[in-house]
């Protein structure tokens, strides 16, 4: 593999009791992955990833170790690349929603009320995954195509796109 570039997406595990937690929660809804977490590489060492204290911007060796990159697998231009590490930076401090993984856990069930999913895309919280799913919109490149609602996405989905 090579080395990740701009507005490249990677996944992780996380580790410990947190990383417990979202993996049985990923398993009970038919989403089994062995990630947990994504962030999206803006250049210079650095990456974007959304937490339960907010987005932050870290230094790539701080962040959990990488199981996959999506270096090579998603293509994108040159402006796109700009573009998805640009929108990265812009959405660091976006608060972080517990109530989006049941919302996409309910949807994944075929259980989610409309009022839910409506009120999740209202917030403008993000978990991990919505992230990069959000920039990658943002640079008009849509990862998915089998009609989705923008945010409907987890760790596991991102995980079977770049597989």
């Amino acid at each position: 593999m090579t080395a990740p570039l701009p507005g490249d997406f990677a996944l992780t595990r996380i580790r410990g009791l947190a990383g417990a937690f979202v993996g049985a929660g990923q398993w009970f809804i038919g989403d089994g992955a062995p990630v947990h977490h994504a962030l999206v590489y803006i250049g210079g060492g650095y990456v974007v990833q959304a937490m339960p204290g907010g987005a932050e911007m870290i230094p790539m060796e701080d962040a959990s170790p990488v199981v996959a990159w999506s270096t090579g697998r998603i293509p994108l231009t040159a402006a796109q690349r700009v573009t998805v590490a640009e929108e990265a930076t812009n959405l660091v401090g976006t608060p972080y929603s517990f109530l989006d993984y049941a919302s996409i856990g309910l949807a994944h069930l075929g259980l989610r009320p409309r009022w839910l999913r409506d009120y999740v895309a209202s917030t403008g919280h993000m978990i991990c995954s919505q992230l990069v799913d959000e920039v990658y919109r943002r640079a008009r490149v849509d990862l998915f195509d089998d009609d989705r609602i923008p945010g409907d996405v987890t760790p596991g989905d991102l995980w079977r796109l770049i597989k």
